[in-house]
This record gives structure tokens, sequence and C-alpha cells, in this order.
């Protein structure tokens, strides 16, 4: 079997006092030598809100904040209901592209079943918020109270609450609380304050030990962190910190990233800290992304129903003849790796949708007598106390449509999502593309949907932006 592994020419990108991490992007395979396309799955959203902010601040994101997958899972797509028996629902499309002759355009889309408040486990949270200096501004702490509100007054009536603040020393604010005590809650968020250095280790520490108090059998355990990223550990490192939230991870005990402001932010740490601890990193530029992650999308960002779950697409090398996967690149799976149930993967909640975006090149054979183009298989574990996998198979149903203007409206406008961020990290295929094209497409496919909306006003913004560089460099 054929072995894809994950690039090693990542590096990292400062702008001012931020950082990024550069994953690099996915070469074009021979399908012929490597027909298996093996990733983790992704739902988080950080790298599109904060590309958002960058633009409606005039400028354009920096290359390396550009995670194509996550622009892509930002939007909502169809999906039908699970087949029975398994717990996803799966659809698998293409098209010709419409900026590239002769290319082809597939989606692979992965969705669970949405529960309603009352089908949701029980949660114990742990708040852990940074409180240094560097948050004392109106985008950081501020705001993280205001979201840590909207996420209190969500919870229902078997859930508890638990504060941890850190900067120079850490500290229980509030011990685990049910929502018969919210005002309590509520109260203690308004009092927080910023001041001080950051120790985020001993931080997590505490945090970790409010959440054993709730480490029980059907209930959700999680650790949520806010904070710009600009931390220094203490006397531990990066790695031991990551290595302790792995552990906790195992034990049942999942860890999200909230970031907030700009000019100092570590996304790269926000990303990596959510990896290792089994959950999502989001950032909150607006109360209305607040509003998004912590009330519309609560349910599919706290709970989990499928973990370390891996996605294998098969080509037929009959009909594909290159292929390149658009984004994942720091979620790509070793080929052999796929049965290895070992091998740290992601998490799904209910409701999550998780798509990728391949361009393909076709054989001969396959633009004479179209045919599907190959099938997709899921891995995944039980939520809970499961060691083994189970493994799913779907093929694809239909050969692709016959042009891009045939395709279902939703891949045409998941194409421009992933084709604007190609064209935002510079991906050298996607350099030569026109933005007017890009926002043609999302334009015509974006409907009366905000959030759709909103993206096609960001095009139109990086196109200006763009424009204008390209002016000052002539």
């Amino acid at each position: 079997m054929a072995t894809s592994a994950p690039p090693s020419y990542a590096i990292a990108e400062r702008t001012s006092a931020e950082s990024y991490h550069d994953w690099g992007k996915n070469p074009w395979v021979d399908a012929s030598k490597d027909h298996l396309s093996t990733f983790a799955a992704d739902v988080d959203t950080a790298s599109y809100t904060i590309a958002r902010r960058k633009l409606n601040e005039g400028q354009l994101p920096p290359a390396a904040a550009v995670r194509v997958e996550e622009f892509v899972n930002y939007f909502r797509y169809a999906f039908p209901e699970p087949a029975q028996g398994s717990p996803f629902a799966v659809i698998m499309d293409a098209a010709p592209s419409p900026l590239v002759p002769d290319h082809m355009i597939l989606r692979v889309g992965v969705g669970t079943r949405p529960r309603s408040p009352a089908e949701h486990k029980p949660a114990h949270l742990v708040f852990l918020i940074d409180v240094s200096g560097s948050m004392n501004e109106p985008d950081k702490l501020p705001l993280a109270k205001q979201s840590l509100k909207i996420l209190t007054n969500n919870l229902g009536p078997r859930d508890t609450v638990s504060l941890v603040t850190y900067a120079g020393s850490t500290r229980v604010i509030l011990p685990p609380t049910g929502m018969d005590g919210q005002n309590r809650i509520l109260a203690a968020i308004d009092e927080l304050g910023a001041s001080g250095s950051t120790a985020m280790a001993s931080g997590l520490d505490l945090a970790y030990s409010q959440a054993m108090l709730g480490l029980e059998p059907g209930v959700t355990s999680r650790v949520i962190v806010c904070t710009d990223g600009d931390t220094n550990v203490g006397p531990t490192s990066i790695e031991e910190i990551q290595r302790v939230i792995a552990s906790r991870a195992k034990a049942g005990i999942t860890l999200s990233t909230v970031g907030f402001g700009m000019g100092n932010y570590k996304d790269a740490l926000m990303e990596q800290l959510a990896d290792k601890g089994n959950g999502n990193n989001f950032y909150i530029d607006s109360l209305a992304a607040a509003k998004r992650v912590f009330q519309d999308q609560l349910g599919a960002n706290l709970e989990v129903v499928a973990k370390d779950v891996k996605l294998q697409v098969d080509f037929d090398p009959a009909q594909v003849a290159k292929y390149r996967l658009v984004g994942y690149e720091n979620r790509t799976v070793a080929d052999d790796d796929f049965r290895n149930d070992k091998v740290d993967a992601g998490e799904i909640g209910p409701g999550h949708q998780v798509t990728a975006m391949y361009e393909l090149e076709l054989t001969a054979q396959a633009k004479l007598t179209p045919a599907a183009l190959g099938m997709v298989r899921i891995r995944h574990k039980a939520p809970e106390g499961a060691d083994a996998a189970t493994e799913h198979t779907f093929a694809m149903a239909a050969p692709p449509a016959a042009s891009f203007e045939a395709a279902a409206p939703d891949l045409q406008f998941a194409f421009a999502v992933s084709a604007f961020a190609d064209l935002l990290r510079g991906q050298d295929d996607a350099k030569r593309w026109p933005l007017e094209a890009i926002e043609q497409v999302a334009r015509a496919t974006a409907g009366s949907d905000p959030d759709r909306g909103e993206l096609v006003s960001l095009i139109e913004k990086a196109r200006r932006l763009r424009g204008s560089a390209a002016t000052v460099a002539r």
C-alpha cells in the first residue's frame, strides 16, 4: 500500500508579534502510483475568522494563517440523513473546474445528525481564562467575558461550570456550579480583570484538577481556554504541555481553545493545543462570532459523537490520473495508518460537517466514458470507552456533472470558498486564478444566507487590496 505522510517543510511566519505556522501545500499525486488520500477530520474554523478580521481591517491575511479546510468548513451545506447503521451522511460529487480547462473539482462531505438540547449529554465545563496584562484590550478580555456569558446562558439544567484564571498566579474563581447558581457564574465572569504576566502551564494544571471533579461516564468534561495566545508557559515546555493535554484527552477530558485579539496573537500555539486536546480551535472577532460558536452551534462544539475520525478517499486510477487535496496539510495521515487505531485523528460533534475539496486531472478513458471517480472510507471510534474503530465505506453514486453550472449549488459555493483560500495562501496553481471569477461563483450561489453573503464581500475587499498592492509594486 502506498504511504503518504505530512509535509516536512512546515515553517513559522511572524507578523509583528503574531505567529502562524505554514504547513506547506499538498502536492499533485499520480493516482496510478498512490490512489489513496488519507486525512483526519477537522471542524475548526479559526482560520476563516482571523482572515475575516484582517480583511475587514483593510489588510490581506498572512498566507500562513490561511487553512483552506477551515474556510470551507465554516459554512453549512445540505446533507441527507445518515444511512441506517451509520452515524455519517456522505456526499461525493464532482464537476468540471470553471477556472482550469480539463480539470475536475471533487467534493467529499461528511455530516452527522444534529441533536436537540434535550438529547445532549450533561456537560461539566471549566473556563480557563487568561487575565494577564496583554488581555487588557476591548477585543480581548471584555469580549471573552461576553462570550462566556453567552455560553453560560445557553447551558442546560444538568450542566456545571468552573472558573479558573491564570496570570502571574492561578486561582479557582468558582468551583463547579450548576445552573441553579447561574447568577453566581455570571457575576464571577463580570468581576474578571486583567493584569500581570502569563503562566499557562500552571493554569492548565488547575483547570484539569477542576475538570476531574466532573469526569464520569455519560458526561462531557471539557476545558475551554480563552486567551490571546501570548503566553509564557512557566518552567514547562510546550512539548510537555502537549503531552499532558493529550493524556488528559485520553482520560476523557477534552480541551478547546478560543482566541481573542490581534497584534500578538499566537495562532499556531492555539491550534496545536486544541489538536492535542481533541477539541476545537476558534477565533472570536466579534459578538456575532461569539453567538455563532457558543449559541447557534453550542451542542456540536461541546459534545463528541465520533472520535479519531479518519477519511480515506480511494480514487479509481482508470478514471483519475492525478489529484491534489486542497487543504488538510496538517491533518494528513499515512495511508498505512488508516487502520492503525492507535493513531490520533479528529473529533466530530452532533451536527458537525467535514468537507474536503480535491482538484483532479482525469484519464483519457474517463473523458470518453465518464464514471464514478472512487469511494470514501470513514473510520472512527465511539466517543467513550472504545479502543477499536468501526469502518464504513461509501461509493460515489454518480459520474461528474456535465458542466460546472449543472453541479449542485453547494459544490459550486464550496469550490469558490476553497479557491479563494487557495489564492490567499499563495498556492502555485491558484496564483493565476482571477478573483473576479471566484467572486462571481460565490455571488451566484450565496442566496440569502448571511454567512455566504459575507464571503462575497470579503472577496471584494481582497480584490481591492490585491489591486492596491499591485499598483504600489509597479
